[in-house]
């Protein structure tokens, strides 16, 4: 487990925010290429991930399955994500799944529930995109992501995605670091004029895509 702790910000040009990373005394600097993240989750029909996030249920799971790169139809080496989370803290496991096409979508939601061997459907809700930066670190104890160009297509009113039809202005940067080194965290926080937040993207889409 590992704290995961957001800050979503609707006033700030992301160029802004990654200024004030690059200029952190702590001399952040790049640890990945920035690339564009993709991602279906999946929920039960009665949107159980989704209630018991936003009615606040400390332990929490949410169900994903993510790819990479710019071309959101080009599905290469997808994974099934299942992310847990108790309040601040959160970890996730892995499983590769097959390539599928966003056009059928049947085989990778059957491959999710023969994965996740459930006793209840787990059907896909929502399709989102977003571009993300990477830093962290001298010591490699903490981690951050910058997300920005945040988009999202509903499955619920929709079974067939073509475009993407709801966007959001919006930048949401999370810090990232292991239990132990929390004791040091104002080290990080401090230097950043910003209010941790309350953010999932997965509630936010389906709202915004959904009028809930």
């Amino acid at each position: 487990m590992r704290y995961e702790r957001k800050y979503k910000v609707s006033d700030l040009n992301h160029h802004v925010i990654l200024q004030s990373i690059r200029m952190h005394p702590v001399g952040l600097r790049k640890i990945f290429p920035d690339r564009q993240i993709n991602n279906i989750y999946f929920d039960s029909n009665g949107l159980q991930c989704y209630h018991n996030n936003v009615h606040g249920i400390s332990e929490r799971k949410k169900f994903r399955v993510r790819w990479y790169g710019e071309d959101i139809f080009d599905i290469k080496n997808p994974n099934l994500e299942i992310k847990y989370r108790d309040s601040e803290v959160g970890s996730k496991i892995f499983f590769p799944v097959s390539d599928f096409e966003l056009s059928n979508l049947k085989g990778i939601t059957q491959e999710v529930n023969q994965v996740l061997d459930k006793r209840f459907a787990l059907t896909p809700i929502l399709l989102n995109s977003y571009n993300r930066s990477y830093y962290g670190t001298p010591d490699k104890k903490f981690r951050i992501t910058v997300d920005r160009n945040l988009r999202y297509f509903s499955f619920l009113t929709a079974n067939r995605f073509i475009r993407y039809m709801t966007t959001e202005e919006a930048v949401v940067m999370e810090i990232k670091y292991e239990l132990e080194d929390d004791v040091h965290t104002d080290r990080i926080t401090q230097h950043f004029p910003l209010r941790q937040t309350k953010s999932s993207k997965y509630v936010t889409g389906v709202q915004l895509t959904n009028w809930l």
